[in-house]
């Protein structure tokens, strides 16, 4: 069974910076998408970004485009999510998300992690 393990998570200032990782394991990830999704309250879950195996190809929401860094250890089964000059409206929970190359839906998710930007 794939197991995501999100971490890196926490508080931080308007402005400042972040790093999120999550960790994969229970299959063999080489015909994968990883990536990030979010959820803030009271707002419908969005997609983040994603990075295909070989690190090549990734792709952002224009909210966070020039902002944040998606890239990833594939040797180590590993997607990172480096935040930069964090606003308040990133206060969200972060999941980590897979899938396969051949479909669209993100099949398995992490349990989250708790982004809170304070003004």
């Amino acid at each position: 069974q794939v197991q995501l393990v999100e971490s890196g998570g926490g508080l931080v200032q308007a402005g400042g910076a972040l790093r999120l990782s999550c960790a994969a394991s229970g299959r063999t990830f080489s015909s994968y998408v990883m990536g990030w999704f979010r959820k803030a309250p009271g707002k419908e879950r969005e997609f983040v970004a994603s990075i295909s195996w070989s690190g090549g190809s990734t792709g952002y929401s224009d909210s966070v485009k020039g902002r944040f860094t998606i890239s990833r250890d594939s040797a180590k089964n590993t997607v990172y999510l480096q935040m930069g000059s964090l606003k308040p409206e990133d206060t969200a929970v972060y999941y980590c998300v897979v899938r396969s190359v051949q479909s669209r839906t993100y099949a398995f998710w992490g349990q989250g992690t708790q982004v809170t930007v304070s003004s």
